[in-house]
């Protein structure tokens, strides 16, 4: 059998903050669960995408402590047209995630954007700067 990808992890500090983050990006993430120690949703495709708080990782692993000035990981959602990037990071910054990034026309050929999550985490926005010809 050859691995496949199938679950991101998340480790946060405030599971319904993050939740309801994730939500608002369109994830399918059950609906009651914000007081969970551990909580999965699948993203369309079928990879699946995990939260777990500090506290439940310390149960099985005591010498975890909370990363520090970590950029290291980021989570990429392709939206369906530049204007979708703009209205979703408008959207997000408005409900209180902080806006990394604003959106603009990268020089590769997206409309791109980046906000952060609420532990930190890089959050990208992304669609094609024009229709694919």
């Amino acid at each position: 059998m050859t691995p496949r990808l199938d679950m991101i992890g998340l480790v946060v500090s405030d599971m319904a903050a993050s939740l309801a983050f994730y939500r608002r990006l369109g994830l399918d993430v059950p609906a009651g669960a914000d007081d969970q120690p551990h909580v999965e949703g699948t993203a369309p495709g079928g990879l699946r995408i995990g939260w777990d708080t500090e506290e439940t990782i310390r149960s099985f692993d005591p010498t975890w402590t909370r990363p520090t000035g970590d950029s290291r990981r980021e989570l990429a959602f392709l939206c369906d047209s530049p204007a979708e990037v703009d209205a979703l990071y408008a959207e997000l910054t408005a409900a209180g995630a902080p806006g990394h990034l604003k959106p603009w026309d990268a020089f590769w050929g997206q409309r791109y954007a980046v906000v952060l999550d609420p532990d930190g985490c890089g959050v990208s926005l992304f669609a094609p700067s024009a229709p694919a010809t």
